[in-house]
Order: structure tokens, then C-alpha cells, then sequence
């Protein structure tokens, strides 16, 4: 999304092959997006991935691809281990002025940012998958966050030309704040026995205009994504009552079943 609105940006991982498969992903997905968008006119399209491309390069080694860069968006595993280790390491080898975002969905951004030198240079910048479609983009402001960096995440967000929203640093931001307790008090009307889930997604699509209603949801989004959340908000505030475990939904994440990418969750999926 960044190069095909003209950023210059280094992808970094692990290995030379899960680049290889990354890129090679982004090109397909390009070359889908070319399509529809330059139907009229193939040679623009081509232009159009050829250039987005050429925009983009990869390197293995993190602490080299930061020496240079204005801004580093970091999307590793939701782990404060893994991205408090990352980030202390890149905070040595970026230059002054580099702010640094993470693309979290459920940590917090104080805690992430402690792990470096630079707290008012860091900010929370959390996309929406699918990335090149989702509009939307949060943008977290912690206490230290300077109005400059927040200013600077807000147009760079508005540059790739997404909707950004504004959230201090609270569990969960906006959506997934919203959304995961709501998921969660479906669960617990199925588990009281109050209503079927069937009916509990009937009820949300054809009632409240939903597109999905929640058990599709949570399947789709992934129990284990929905649980681990879940786990990290508990631990923060135990007494709160919408952030309570769930019986039906540790049980299914025990058994492994994951929602559609495991071919069961709360409903079966061939």
C-alpha cells in the first residue's frame, strides 16, 4: 500500500525466502488490483505494478534497513517479548528523527515504546486486513507521543489513502474495544442457553444490519486471535467483567479448533 502511493520501502524478515514468497504474494495481489482498477487500459496497469514493484525492496537485516529511513511500521508476532527485543535493538541504529509504529491490535503502545530511547517518536499505527482494501487505519497517540509524531502518523496514513481515527492508548483502541466484547457476550448467550448461535447470527444480520453475524465472525477472525486478546485484557484488569474468559472458547482453542482456517471453530467449514 505504501509503495503503490509512491513510499520508497524497505519489507524486512527472517529469511530470503519468506521475502521471496511475500513479494511474489504482492505482485499477485497487484496485478488483481491493476485489473480492476485500469480494465480500460492494461499498459497503465502493467505501468502500475511495474512501478510499485520497483519500489520496493527487502532485506533480511533490520538494523542495516533503518539507518535511512523516516519511518519504521513493525507487524512481527503479538508478543511484547519479541517486539520490545526488536524494537530496543532498532532504536540503536535509526537515525534522530525516525519514528517508530507498531501495528498492534491488542498491546499496549506505552509498554512497547518503553523498550526504546525515543517514547516521543512512537506511536500506534494499526491497519485492518484486508490492508489494501480496509480504509481504515487507528492511530494511537500514548502520553508521550509529541504532536508532531502524531501529526506525522496522520498524514502518512492519509497519504496512502486511508481514513485515519484518533485513539489514546487503551486496551483494544476503538474497534477491536468494541468488537471483542461484543463477541464475547455472544458467546455467553449461547453458553447461558439463552438462543442457538444460528439464531444469535440471524438475529445480528437481519436485526442490526451486520454483514457477519458474530460466530461467522470469530470463526473468521480466528478463536485463538480472539482468546489471546482476550487473555492479555484479563490479565490487565481481572475485575472487569467483559474482559472474563470463556469456557466454550478455551475449550475449542484447546481442541484446536480455530475458526475456518482449521476447518472448524464454532461451526464446521469443509
Amino acid at each position: 500500500v505504501a509503495a503503490a502511493t509512491g513510499h520508497t520501502v524497505v519489507m524486512v524478515d527472517q529469511t530470503e525466502d519468506i521475502l521471496a514468497k511475500a513479494k511474489k504474494g504482492i505482485e499477485e495481489s497487484l496485478r488483481k488490483v491493476a485489473k480492476k482498477k485500469f480494465a480500460e487500459n492494461p499498459k497503465a496497469g502493467a505501468d502500475f505494478v511495474e512501478k510499485t514493484l520497483s519500489n520496493i525492496a527487502t532485506s533480511t537485516d533490520a538494523a542495516a534497513a533503518v539507518h535511512s529511513t523516516d519511518l519504521v511500521v513493525e507487524a512481527v508476532v503479538e508478543s511484547p517479548a519479541v517486539k520490545n527485543e526488536l524494537f530496543g535493538r532498532l532504536d540503536k541504529f535509526a537515525a534522530e528523527h525516525t519514528i517508530f509504529a507498531s501495528n498492534t491490535s491488542s498491546l499496549q503502545i506505552t509498554s512497547i515504546a518503553n523498550a526504546t530511547t525515543r517514547q516521543d517518536r512512537f506511536g500506534g499505527l494499526h491497519f485492518f486486513n484486508p490492508v489494501p482494501l480496509m480504509k481504515l487505519v487507528e492511530v494511537i497517540k500514548t502520553p508521550m507521543t509529541s504532536q508532531k509524531t502524531f501529526e506525522s502518523l496522520l498524514d502518512f496514513s492519509k497519504a496512502l489513502g486511508k481514513h485515519p481515527v484518533s485513539c489514546k492508548d487503551t486496551p483494544g483502541f476503538i474497534v477491536n474495544r468494541l468488537l471483542v466484547p461484543y463477541l464475547l457476550e455472544a458467546i455467553r448467550l449461547y453458553e447461558r442457553g439463552d438462543a442457538s448461535k444460528e439464531d444469535i447470527d440471524t438475529a445480528m444480520k437481519l436485526g442490526a444490519g451486520y454483514p457477519m453475524g458474530p460466530f461467522e465472525l470469530v470463526d473468521y477472525v480466528g478463536l485463538d486471535t480472539t482468546k489471546f486478546i482476550l487473555d492479555g485484557w484479563h490479565e490487565m484488569d481481572m475485575q472487569n467483567p467483559l474482559f472474563q474468559p470463556s469456557p466454550s472458547l478455551n475449550k475449542l482453542v484447546a481442541e484446536k479448533k480455530l475458526g475456518k482456517k482449521t476447518g472448524e471453530g464454532f461451526y464446521k467449514y469443509k
